[in-house]
C-alpha cells in the first residue's frame, strides 16, 4: 500500500517540479534565488526537534537509500550525456557528403571536426567555475539550450564559414554540459555504488554514439530528404543536423522542469533546508510503497563557503572590477596545481591530453577514412593518390556502406561498457585506465599495418570497445580526485585540455590524411601508450569518499 502524501510531503517534493517555493529566511536577492541560508548552522525546518543529530553528505545519502530516484537520475543524466555525443559526432557523419556542399578541401574538413572542440575549449572550464559558485543544475539547463539551438541552427548554414562559427557556438555549450553532469551525478551517489553507476552513466556516450550513426544511416542516404528552402539546397545531411540537436533541447527542458539541485553542492553553500529536502525527495522515491518514515536530521553544512558566498554576494552588489574576477576564476586552476592535489592534475593532464588527440583525432575521421577504404578496398593509407581521385568525383548518391560501418563501430562500444559497469567497483578506475589504453594503442597500430577492409573495420571495432573502457574509467576517477569545490572547475579545466589536443589531433589529420597518412596513425598510437603507462602513477580511488 503506496504512503500517504501530506503537506510536507509535497513541499518536498517541488524541486522535481519547478521553482521551490521557499522561506523568506533563505532569500538574499529580489529573484528568489537561495544564496545562503540565515537560520543558525544546524538548524533546520526539516530537522524539528531532532536537529542535534548531524549527518555529514555520505551518512545522509546513506539515509536516503538507494531505488527509483537513481535510476531516474540515470536516465535524465545520461540522456544528456547521449545528447553531447550525439552533438559532437554528428560532424564527422557529414564529411563524405557536406564535403561536396560546402567545398570543403581535406584541411577544411579538419577545421570544421575541430571547431566543436574549440568551442568545448572555451566553455569547458567557464562553465565548469560558474557551477562550482552557482549549481549545478542551472548550469546544465543553460548550456544544453546553447549546445542544441546553435547545433539545430548550423543546418540553415549557406556558406562554409557560418557553419563553422555556428558549430564552434554549440561546442561552447557541450563544453559546460559534459564535466558538469558527471559532477552532479555522482554527488547524489552512495558510496559503495557510485563506481558502477558512473560507468553506467559513462554507457549512454555509447547510445549517444550509436543513435548518431543510426541516423547516419537512416537519414543521410535518403533522396526524400532532400528539398529547396529558399535559395538553400537542403541537401538529406541538413536533416540529419535538425535531428541531432533535438536531444540537447530535450534534454534541457527535463532538467529545467524535473531535477533538483545537488545535494552536496546544497550543503557546501550553506543551504541546509534545500539540502534536506532533496535527500527527503530521494527516500520518498526509494521507499516508494513502503511504510518508512523520513528519518528527521540535521547537516554538517560547510561554514566557511557559506561564508565565502555571502562575501560574494555583497562584493557583486557593489560591482566588481574585471581583475578581480580573473583572479577568482583562475583560483581553482591554482589550488588544483598546489598541496596534495599537485602530482595527480599534473598526471591528468597528460592523460587528457594523450587520449583526446588519439580518440577524437581518429574516431571523427572513421567515416572519411572508411569511405576511402571503400574505394580502395585495403588499409585507409593503401594509396596516396586516392584522395584527388575522391576530389573529382561527386558525393552522390551516397555509399551506404560507411555509414553502416560507422553504425557497427558506435555498437562495439557496449561490450567494453558492460565489462566496466560489472568490475569498476571491485577492481578500480586506475588499473582500467592503464590497461585499456595501452591496449588501445595496439589496435591503432594495428589498423595501420593491415591490408584488407575487413581486418580494418575489425580492428576499428577493437578500438572502439576497449578505448570506452578508458573513457569510463577516466570519469570515475576525475570525480573522485577532487573535493567539491573544485570538482566541476578541475574537470572543466581538464576536458579544455583534452579538447586543445583534440583541435590539434583533427587539424593533424586533415593537413596529413592526404599527402602521409601514417604519421597521425603512428602518432595515435604512440600518445595513447604513453597515456596508460603515465596513468599508472595515479592515486587507486576504488570506493573512496567524496569530500
Amino acid at each position: 500500500m503506496s504512503r500517504s502524501i501530506d503537506g510536507r510531503d509535497k513541499e518536498a517534493r517541488r524541486p522535481l517540479l519547478g521553482r521551490d517555493r521557499l522561506d523568506p529566511t533563505e532569500l538574499d536577492s529580489d529573484d528568489g534565488e537561495v544564496i545562503f541560508d540565515r537560520r543558525p548552522s544546524g538548524v533546520s525546518e526539516e530537522a524539528g526537534g531532532s536537529a542535534g543529530r548531524k549527518l555529514t553528505y555520505e551518512e545522509a545519502v546513506e539515509e536516503a537509500g538507494f531505488g527509483l530516484f537513481h535510476w531516474l537520475l540515470l536516465v535524465a543524466c545520461g540522456w544528456a550525456n547521449a545528447s553531447d555525443a550525439v552533438e559532437i559526432l554528428c560532424v564527422s557523419f557529414l564529411l563524405p557528403t557536406a564535403r561536396c556542399d560546402l567545398l570543403l578541401s581535406s584541411s577544411d574538413m579538419g577545421l570544421l571536426t575541430a571547431s566543436i572542440f574549440l568551442g568545448m575549449m572555451v566553455g569547458g572550464y567557464m562553465w565548469g567555475y560558474l557551477a562550482d559558485q552557482r549549481g549545478r543544475r542551472k548550469v546544465l539547463v543553460v548550456s544544453l539550450s546553447v549546445n542544441g539551438l546553435f547545433g539545430g541552427l548550423a543546418s540553415l548554414a549557406p556558406w562554409f564559414w557560418l557553419f563553422l562559427l555556428l558549430r564552434f557556438v554549440s561546442g561552447i555549450g557541450v563544453g559546460g554540459s559534459i564535466p558538469v553532469i558527471f559532477s552532479y551525478f555522482s554527488e547524489f551517489m552512495p558510496r559503495l555504488r557510485r563506481g558502477a553507476m558512473i560507468s553506467a552513466l559513462a554507457t549512454f556516450w555509447m547510445a549517444g554514439n550509436i543513435l548518431a550513426a543510426g541516423l547516419a544511416w537512416l537519414v543521410i542516404p535518403r533522396t526524400w530528404a532532400h528539398f529547396s528552402l529558399g535559395t538553400l539546397d537542403f541537401q538529406s545531411w541538413r536533416l540529419f543536423v535538425v535531428l541531432c540537436s533535438v536531444p540537447s533541447i530535450s534534454s534541457a527542458v527535463l532538467f529545467k522542469l524535473l531535477m533538483p539541485e545537488s545535494p552536496k553542492f546544497l550543503m557546501e553553500a550553506g543551504r541546509e533546508g534545500e539540502a534536506i529536502r532533496v535527500f527527503r525527495l530521494m527516500f520518498e522515491l526509494n521507499t516508494r510503497g513502503t511504510d518508512k518514515a523520513f528519518p528527521e536530521f540535521a547537516l554538517h553544512t560547510n561554514s566557511k563557503q557559506r561564508g565565502e558566498i555571502q562575501e560574494m554576494g555583497s562584493q557583486d552588489a557593489k560591482g566588481k572590477r574585471l581583475v578581480t574576477l580573473l583572479k577568482e576564476g583562475l583560483l581553482p586552476i591554482k589550488q588544483m596545481f598546489s598541496g596534495p592535489t599537485k602530482a595527480r592534475s599534473v598526471v591528468l593532464v597528460i592523460i587528457f591530453y594523450c587520449i583526446s588527440f588519439g580518440y577524437y583525432g581518429l574516431w571523427m575521421w572513421f567515416p572519411e577514412l572508411f569511405a576511402r577504404i571503400e574505394s580502395s578496398g585495403g588499409s585507409p593509407c593503401a594509396n596516396v593518390s586516392l584522395p584527388s581521385a575522391l576530389s573529382n568525383q561527386s558525393c552522390y548518391p551516397v555509399k551506404t556502406a560507411v555509414y553502416m560501418e560507422g553504425f557497427v563501430i558506435a555498437a562495439s562500444n557496449l561490450p567494453g561498457n558492460i565489462f566496466t559497469i560489472l568490475i569498476m567497483d571491485s577492481t578500480g578506475g586506475k588499473i582500467l585506465l592503464s590497461c585499456s589504453l595501452v591496449v588501445s594503442s595496439l589496435s591503432v597500430f594495428l589498423i595501420y599495418v593491415v591490408q584488407t577492409k575487413a581486418q580494418s573495420l575489425a580492428l576499428s571495432c577493437i578500438f572502439s570497445g576497449v578505448s570506452v573502457i578508458a573513457w569510463n574509467a577516466l570519469d570515475v576517477v576525475g570525480t573522485e580526485l577532487y573535493p567539491t569545490q573544485l570538482r566541476s572547475s578541475a574537470l572543466g579545466f581538464f576536458t579544455g585540455v583534452g579538447r586543445v589536443a583534440a583541435i590539434m589531433g583533427n587539424v593533424v589529420f586533415g593537413k596529413l590524411v592526404d599527402s602521409n597518412c601514417t604519421v597521425p596513425i603512428l602518432m595515435v598510437s604512440a600518445l595513447l601508450l604513453t597515456g596508460g603507462l603515465v596513468a599508472l602513477l595515479l592515486p587507486q580511488t576504488r570506493q573512496t569518499e567524496l569530500t
